[in-house]
């Protein structure tokens, strides 16, 4: 059990940390972020507060509206609020920015390989969802909405909103919303702790890209 329990941890912290960094990677191509990095970006540029910063701030808002839909939180779902933007501002502190085209779209593609890599991690350990994932899961139970429908509706307020306040949008947030779905399912799968006394644990369902938001 102890044992298990290090792997869960490692898992999601390794998980939250690396999705940082991925985060830090599309920002440094320049060539359109995910969802909510485009809300992150635009928010950053209006209050002059680091990227990193903004999405500590925006998580812990988010974690606020679990409270009116009742949703709980887990272990997860608190270090995800300061894990991600950390690791973010780090990474950026390292990463200079670059101009030239043939070194922005190998760190696109780095960032969203290493996005589904860091969503396999943390979601297989079991420690609860990202603030903004649980805020989906708990609108699509209040309302009834399907998870899709949910999901579509929240990005495309996301994108929007980061969009009119100065957020990138382009290829790499189209690349994004197509690759990260089967990326994270395969991730997943790679990344399955073994339950204790199963010695297997499903962590996705027939359709896990349905439910794959930022954390």
């Amino acid at each position: 059990m102890p044992r298990h329990l290090t792997r869960r941890l490692i898992q999601l912290y390794a998980g939250l940390a690396l999705y940082g960094v991925s985060s830090a990677l599309l920002v440094r191509a320049g060539l359109g972020l995910e969802p909510w990095g485009v809300l992150h970006q635009g928010l950053a540029e209006r209050t002059g507060m680091s990227i990193g910063v903004v999405s500590i701030v925006v998580g812990a808002v988010v974690l606020l509206l679990w409270i009116p839909i009742r949703q709980r939180p887990g272990l997860g779902t608190v270090s995800n609020v300061f894990v991600v933007g950390l690791a973010m501002d780090a990474t950026l502190a390292l990463v200079p920015g670059v101009h030239a085209l043939a070194v922005r779209v190998p760190l696109l593609l780095a960032g969203v390989v290493l996005n589904g890599v860091a969503t396999g991690l943390y979601i297989s350990a079991r420690f609860g969802p990202g603030p903004r994932d649980g805020l989906m899961t708990g609108l699509h139970r209040l309302t009834g909405r399907s998870i899709r429908v949910v999901r579509t509706g929240l990005e495309i307020a996301v994108v929007a909103s980061g969009f009119l306040l100065g957020g990138s949008v382009g290829a790499g947030t189209v690349l994004y919303a197509l690759a990260i779905g089967p990326l994270a399912q395969f991730f997943l799968r790679v990344f399955a702790v073994p339950g204790p006394e199963t010695g297997s644990t499903v962590v996705a369902g027939a359709s896990p890209r349905q439910a794959i938001l930022r954390p």
